[in-house]
């Protein structure tokens, strides 16, 4: 009505020119539309922060392979790691908001904001969530060489050898290093910490003997906990795992209370328009929901979620202001990147 109002109030010229510009950015409108409705037209990129070989990596590349069969375009995995999955989340947050450069991520990404004093991005504004992908218990791993056959053996061993034992992590103010201070701090015990780049080179260095305990990502340590390489002695959760129920829980061992789990989720560059984050979280729950994805996941203790992005967004939340709290108590601070 508007419209028609401005072209009986204007000349010839300007109606002429108001129904061309009118015209032109209903064309566009409906460009845009269309655009979306087809999306995606083209190979879509899932930036790791991480590592090949952990945990974060192995759930992109089951997930990845599924969005390629739902989407019938080509869904490639990008690892880039470094600065405990700040480098790869920047990329992210800089890349062009069309859907097709996608972040999948860990706890790191709640950790971050109060581990650092800065970061390159802001994680609420540059960031929105498409979905949270899947949740799992870490186990806590020894080498075999390690004197302890159970996790109050483990805790009697380090308080009377204290910091004679070493505990890896997949980077300072990781899932895994802020799990163990915790730990640390809830029995009293003092082992020295080794921080690596990513999961998978904390594993190599724990196979061969170079450090000796793990919070080790069970999906990603299920493998060598099989195979003989590594003893597991407890999960985090606060229920035992099906996958291994004989292995008891950390807070049914030593740690009454304790309780820390692990996420992947799904991010975009914020401006994304939501017809293609829509687009995306429908694909992924229809990835999480079928049987060889799923079968995947769950046998190795992950247990697939599949949300929508408010569900993810309120988890984000609550995980940012938990392990605020621990890095505090921890005195757990790094000023760069």
């Amino acid at each position: 009505m508007l419209l028609c109002a401005s072209l009986r109030n204007a000349g010839d010229g300007s109606r002429r020119e108001l129904a061309y510009r009118s015209a032109v950015a209903f064309v566009l409108l409906i460009a845009a539309a269309s655009a979306q409705a087809q999306y995606p037209t083209r190979p879509i990129r899932l930036v790791v922060p991480f590592a090949p070989g952990g945990g974060t990596d192995i759930v992109a590349r089951t997930v990845a392979q599924k969005l390629t069969e739902i989407f019938g375009q080509t869904v490639i995995v990008d690892n880039r790691a470094g600065a405990n999955g700040i480098i790869g989340t920047d990329q992210v947050a800089k890349a062009k908001p069309d859907g097709y450069t996608v972040l999948i991520t860990i706890a790191s990404h709640a950790i971050n904001p109060t581990l650092y004093a800065k970061l390159p991005y802001d994680t609420n504004a540059d960031l929105v969530p498409v979905s949270l992908l899947a949740e799992y218990p870490f186990v806590i791993t020894v080498h075999p060489s390690v004197p302890a056959k159970s996790l109050r053996e483990l805790i009697a061993f380090a308080r009377s050898h204290p910091n004679q034992l070493s505990y890896a992590s997949s980077g300072n103010g990781s899932g895994p290093h802020l799990g163990m201070e915790l730990f640390k701090t809830m029995t009293r015990i003092e082992m020295v910490h080794v921080p690596y780049k990513g999961a998978g080179a904390a594993a190599v260095d724990l196979i061969s003997g170079q450090v000796q305990v793990f919070l080790n990502n069970f999906l990603a340590g299920m493998p060598m906990i099989k195979a003989g390489k590594l003893r597991a002695l407890a999960v985090t959760s606060l229920k035992r795992s099906g996958v291994m129920p004989e292995l008891p829980t950390v807070a049914e061992s030593g740690a009454p209370g304790f309780s820390v789990t692990g996420w992947y989720g799904m991010l975009v560059p914020a401006g994304t328009p939501a017809a293609v984050v829509n687009a995306l979280k429908d694909a992924v729950v229809k990835a999480l929901r079928a049987k060889d994805v799923n079968e995947r996941l769950s046998g190795e203790a992950a247990v697939p979620v599949g949300s929508t992005p408010e569900q993810f967004a309120r988890h984000l939340d609550t995980e940012i202001s938990k392990w605020a709290s621990v890095i505090k108590q921890a005195g757990v601070r790094a000023e760069n990147y």
